[in-house]
């Protein structure tokens, strides 16, 4: 086959600029430091395109609902790229990092990137840029991700044994050819490899984010932690799969909470871990504990602009909401933008109002988490009492899921727990259109 010689490009190592404080800017980086609540972070899906096919991936990204690595409402051309990082900026003073997390893969479209970052760099220097990436084409562009400035590059390695890469990559297009199996799982690594070596030995702040595969991966983590940390890797990511609809791995079995923190544990003795990933969106705004992405849909386009307080969307759910109410709610979230979370596993609520037509966010408040395990989920009432005391000025709880016994003591102590799947904004507007039409109800038996 032609050019099966091809693993890596050689690197020209001339003229490289590495800033002094790469370090130092770690420390203002929500993923890479320990201060992830107190700075925010803006991706710029710029990036559509990818060159390999992961068995746990779908190249469905246009999806306003999801919430995970791949997905945006939108792609931007790096002009609206940077009109709406200046939209951004001027409203979220706590902006200290511009990435680029696809929706497909940062050097596949490295033109794109290349005058995204070329841009937003002219309007401000001050920022951190950083980087997502399979590692399939880092030997072609590392010396240019330098002199663009990218102070942190996160590659995914999921294995360092092509023999294992093979179950996980169904296919990788290099240089406008295709491999498959052990071949095309080989030119992935050694890439993925000499790349991230490459990076780190030449200041580059290297995270690597590690998808754990029940069955597939699960017992391989810990040597491809050990590899990554021979390359000179800073910390590592080790994730949890979030099942895709059409991926071969839809139906993978999920390694547990347990499972995955426990790994993370014996992988700490090795290298640092991050606990604190929310496996973002690629268009995620925001800190990693509340996403205001949805608050900039379409910033920079004319289109709208942001408030810290939002008015809900202009649509049909609105004709049927009365404007003069007030209700308060805790929202159930693991990405802070939409209902996704079960209740049981919720240790936070985002508390949101709504007013008049606007839907507000309040504060975020953390509670013990309901469900630890199987044997623990529905005997401990000292857990849903304490969980209701915390949201007792709540109407209503909006969860992704909820099992009928902390259901039916949240209504006993009459808030409402409301099951559904949207972004907050607009599942606030469901609950309150409920609220109306029990309230309607009411009113027409009263009258007659």
């Amino acid at each position: 086959m032609k050019n099966k010689n091809l693993r890596a490009v050689d690197y020209n190592p001339c003229e490289i600029y590495v800033p002094i404080n790469r370090e130092m800017k770690s420390n203002i980086h929500p993923c890479f430091g320990d201060n992830a609540h107190k700075f925010a972070r803006m991706h710029i899906p710029v990036a559509p395109k990818c060159n390999i096919s992961c068995n746990y991936c779908s190249r469905k990204y246009d999806c306003a609902n999801e919430s995970r690595p791949g997905v945006t409402s939108e792609i931007l051309s790096p002009e609206e790229a940077l009109e709406k990082f200046k939209v951004v900026k001027s409203n979220m003073k706590s902006l200290t990092v511009v990435g680029i997390a696809g929706p497909g893969d940062a050097l596949a479209n490295f033109q794109e990137v290349r005058k995204s970052l070329t841009l937003i760099r002219e309007e401000s220097p001050e920022t951190i840029f950083c980087l997502s990436t399979n590692g399939l084409m880092l030997p072609l562009y590392a010396n240019e991700l330098i002199k663009l400035g990218v102070s942190h590059v996160t590659v995914t390695i999921n294995a360092v044994d092509k023999k294992i890469g093979a179950k996980i990559y169904k296919e990788v297009n290099y240089l406008g050819h295709k491999y498959v199996g052990e071949e095309g799982a080989e030119i992935l690594l050694d890439n993925q490899l000499k790349g991230l070596s490459y990076l780190c030995s030449s200041g580059v702040v290297c995270k690597v984010n590690i998808v754990m595969l029940k069955g597939i991966n699960d017992k391989h983590i810990k040597e491809v932690v050990k590899r990554v940390k021979e390359c000179g890797a800073y910390m590592t990511n080790i994730m949890q799969m979030i099942p895709v609809p059409g991926s071969r791995f839809e139906h993978l079995p999920l390694v547990s909470n347990i499972e995955l923190n426990e790994m993370r544990k014996e992988c700490e003795v090795d290298i640092k871990q991050m606990y604190h990933c929310r496996q973002c969106r690629a268009d995620a705004i925001g800190t990693l504990s509340q996403d205001r992405s949805i608050d900039f849909r379409n910033a920079g386009c004319g289109i709208c602009e942001s408030k810290h307080s939002v008015k809900a969307e202009k649509h049909d759910l609105e004709k049927c909401i009365s404007k003069g109410k007030k209700y308060k709610f805790a929202i159930s979230s693991k990405s802070g933008i939409n209902i996704d979370q079960h209740f049981g596993h919720a240790d936070e609520f985002y508390i949101y109002s709504y007013d008049s037509g606007t839907v507000k966010f309040l504060e975020k408040r953390d509670v013990n988490k309901y469900c630890t395990g199987i044997e623990d989920c529905d005997e401990h009432d000292d857990k849903i009492s304490r969980i209701i005391k915390s949201i007792k000025d709540c109407d209503a709880v909006l969860v992704l899921r909820i099992g009928f016994d902390p259901k039916e003591k949240l209504e006993t102590e009459g808030i409402r727990a409301i099951e559904m799947y949207d972004p907050i904004d607009k599942g606030i507007l469901r609950a309150v259109q409920e609220f109306e039409e029990v309230d309607c109800q009411l009113s027409s038996v009263i009258g007659k």
